[in-house]
């Protein structure tokens, strides 16, 4: 008689093979948006959509299936909890993707490859129509993908948006923005009435390049990135992919007269770097070594982008550094005239160099247009003008153009819709981990302002990181924290730090 170890050493050795020939298509992912000439588009649409279409078809063969079903059916699988977590999210994985025809997979990777080429050229000319003929494929695509999976009684983005944050679904999320937004536009307004004001024009000296990528560089590594096991490299527009174990790379784009684009999009994937390298690599292509999903896994990038990297605390420390590294535009700044112009508040055009207090605007206004398109009710030649119509309602700005506008994101030309909502469910998440961790490690700014970030780094490693998918997001906040998801920590946080840099009341 098969034992259920034996079951289970062969339904592992599957997934294992599987997560690397995935890698495979990973790495070449991101040689495509660093390295990769032009003229290779097409030969890469046609290597990425063989290997999404092998990895799907050796995912959903039939004895998967059959190991899963053996293995369910055994009492003795309870015994063994991390075997059962195993188990749970295979047949998650495996019911989600049997559902799923080959064609469609490799369809979908072959036009989201030759889309994001297509991105990069209609960003850089400005030019929506360039890239909405690709938009509206990648939307027939992403519909037949709904369709197949179902979405019981809720909508089409229900079925995309659980591929990133399981259990969640667009009702909910809707109802948590809309409370968030009630307490977030008082504060905003508070922000714009106030006299003082930072000099943000400090930001917008000369950073040589080189210099900028040094100084993120040492920043990263002191945070608890680990460089001999990752890498940072330019594209257009930064992420972090983990390509297995030991191999974690990290991009960012660089303007020599912004310093906080390229400095705070290092922080931020250095955030994610730090989750992927905090995996058990011995649970590699299972569960145990998996991330719980987007939205935890933002929570890590933006706790390390906002809540540390723009701290007070954390310039204490760096601060000195980065007047010896950019001589030209710091001297003669001080660090309380630095850390009020990193933590400006104003309304922008551009998601990824947002402030705290509007960034989560800016997801809303793209978590609503892409229901919207899902739903058929937007039709993409009307995006242009309904972005900017609700831009202007959110932020009382008009987008110049299409590059500051609906061209900015990179998600819609890869595929991935129902993404977005994870980036402010990761800013509540970061800020109650945050606050759980002070309370546990004890004064953290007065760590951070001595450069010790390696207790927090830790504490993540153990409270969330090593533990895998053991626990969905949900859990894992209760688990971690005490407390199930709430904005309040968040809406803590905002107030305290800019209360006190715009001279905020407490009614504020």
């Amino acid at each position: 008689m098969t034992t259920t170890a034996d079951l289970f050493v062969e339904l592992v050795a599957i997934l294992k093979k599987n997560a690397l020939l995935a890698s495979c298509g990973s790495a070449l992912s991101w040689d495509e948006q660093t390295y990769m000439p032009p003229g290779g588009a097409e030969t890469r649409a046609e290597q990425l959509a063989l290997i999404a279409g092998m990895v799907h078809e050796r995912a959903t063969q039939p004895r998967v299936g059959e190991l899963l079903s053996e293995l369910e059916a055994r009492v003795d699988i309870d015994e063994r909890p991390d075997r059962s977590v195993v188990v749970r999210e295979a047949r998650r994985i495996y019911s989600r993707q049997t559902k799923l025809p080959q064609k469609l997979v490799e369809e979908l990777s072959r036009t989201t490859t030759l889309a994001q080429q297509a991105w990069v050229a209609a960003r850089k000319a400005s030019d929506f129509t360039q890239f909405e003929s690709w938009l509206e494929k990648i939307l027939v695509l992403k519909r037949e993908e709904a369709a197949a999976i179902g979405y019981g009684q809720g909508v089409p983005y229900d079925a995309l948006l659980d591929d990133y944050e399981p259990g969640a679904n667009a009702a909910a999320i809707t109802a948590t923005f809309a409370a968030l937004r009630d307490e977030l536009v008082p504060l905003v307004t508070a922000i714009s009435a106030s006299k003082k004001k930072p000099d943000t024009s400090v930001l917008e000296r000369r950073y040589p390049m080189n210099a900028q990528q040094a100084f993120a560089t040492q920043a990263a590594r002191s945070i608890g990135f680990d460089f001999d096991r990752g890498r940072l490299d330019t594209t257009a527009h930064p992420f972090c992919t983990g390509l297995g174990p030991g191999d974690c790379r990290l991009t960012t784009r660089y303007n020599e007269q912004h310093f906080p684009g390229a400095f705070f999009g290092v922080m931020h994937e250095a955030g994610h770097g730090i989750y992927e390298q905090g995996l058990d690599a011995m649970g590699f292509g299972t569960a145990l070594g998996e991330t719980v999903s987007l939205g935890i896994h933002e929570s890590q990038s933006r706790l390390w982008e906002n809540l540390v990297g723009r701290s007070r605390a954390f310039w204490q420390h760096f601060f000195p550094a980065a007047q010896a590294t950019f001589p030209e535009a710091l001297t003669g700044v001080g660090l309380d005239e630095f850390h009020f112009a990193i933590n400006s508040v104003r309304p922008s055009f551009i998601r990824v160099e947002a402030d705290e207090v509007t960034y989560n605007l800016h997801i809303m206004l793209r978590f609503e247009i892409e229901q919207a398109l899902i739903a058929g009710d937007l039709s993409t030649r009307d995006i242009p003008g309904v972005w900017n119509e609700t831009f202007e309602k959110y932020f009382g700005l008009t987008p110049p153009n299409d590059a500051q506008g609906c061209l900015q994101d990179i998600h819609w030309s890869a595929g991935l819709i129902g993404y977005f909502p994870t980036y402010a469910l990761g800013n509540m998440y970061a800020a109650q981990f945050f606050e759980a961790a002070d309370r546990q490690l004890g004064g953290l700014f007065q760590q951070f302002a001595l450069g010790e970030f390696q207790p927090l780094k830790h504490w993540l490693n153990q409270q969330i990181h090593s533990r895998g998918k053991r626990l969905r997001a949900h859990e894992l906040v209760q688990t971690v924290t005490g407390e199930s998801l709430s904005a309040k920590p968040l809406l803590r946080h905002l107030h305290a730090r800019f209360g006190g840099l715009y001279g905020l009341s407490v009614e504020s």
